[in-house]
């Protein structure tokens, strides 16, 4: 009897589909590995880009905290020098050859006094709101020895006295001496309002329309307002000044580094988590 020469198949190497099986397996687990590479290196590109996004605006917020703590250290120095400016002994107020080198920062409430007569027929009433509630600057022209003008807001009036009869007695004839704080002069309006010089409307102080309106020659570029020293009859009030300047610097500069450090401790959480994923 010859003996049996067929084979029976490998058992060990296993069929051809599971060999395809295997394959494919292998393929999609490099696919999968794959996958996961590019995933993790497209997190940390996006991480990376967040980080130079996050950068920049750290870096503005920081600069504008920066600027709002020089403008604090501004606005104290300005408050300072404002101050001793108002509770200084009055000086003349300025004549004619200064009035080309005044300057908000170094004459604005400047305690001054000027003598000269007043020009009541050409008193100008500009609408005011104040702590006594609405009513009306009395600003009356005041005629100085050399000649010129310079325009005096004596005080305030309610409206049921802006009329000049009403108040004769306030009307100082004369020569007379005022003592009060330089102000510069309050071009276009006020109240959301444009001045109407033909309609005698005024909303602001404004030295060159109101002069040019009155007729007045030689006028400072500069008003007064008086202070506190009582008319006759108790009309106008004067002495109304709010010398007050907004100071809000400290709380905007808190803010602004207030954002920055939460910008900064919310990248560090989300980049801690992130590369922990990627690793």
């Amino acid at each position: 009897m010859s003996p049996d020469t067929s084979r029976r198949p490998d058992t060990a190497a296993g069929s051809p589909e599971k060999a395809a099986s295997s394959a494919s397996g292998n393929r999609s687990e490099a696919r999968a590995a794959d996958g996961d590479a590019a995933a993790a290196r497209g997190s940390r590109r996006g991480l990376a880009v967040l980080g130079a996004v996050a950068t920049v605006v750290t870096v503005v917020l920081l600069a504008l905290g920066i600027w709002q703590v020089q403008r604090l250290f501004w606005k104290l120095d300005l408050i300072e020098r404002v101050d001793a400016r108002v509770h200084a002994a009055p000086v003349e107020a300025p004549r004619a050859d200064q009035w080309s080198s005044i300057t908000p920062g170094n004459d604005e409430y400047r305690h001054i006094s000027v003598s000269g007569t007043f020009r009541h027929d050409a008193e100008t009433l500009v609408q005011a709101t104040t702590e006594r509630g609405p009513g009306f600057w009395v600003v009356t022209p005041l005629v100085r020895d050399d000649g010129t003008t310079v325009l005096v807001n004596r005080g305030f009036v309610p409206p049921d006295r802006r009329d000049p009869s009403s108040r004769s007695a306030g009307n100082v004839p004369g020569s007379t001496r005022i003592v009060g704080l330089l102000r510069l002069s309050e071009p276009g309006g006020g109240f959301l309002r444009e001045n109407d010089p033909s309609g005698d409307r005024w909303y602001s102080r404004d030295v060159a329309a109101i002069a040019t309106a009155r007729g007045l020659d030689h006028a400072a570029p500069y008003f007064i307002d008086a202070d506190g020293t009582e008319n006759p009859g108790g009309l106008p009030i004067g002495g109304l000044t709010r010398v007050v300047f907004p100071n809000n610097h400290l709380v905007y500069a808190l803010t602004w580094f207030a954002l920055a450090a939460m910008l900064i401790g919310a990248m560090v959480v989300i980049g801690r988590r992130e590369w922990s994923r990627a690793g």
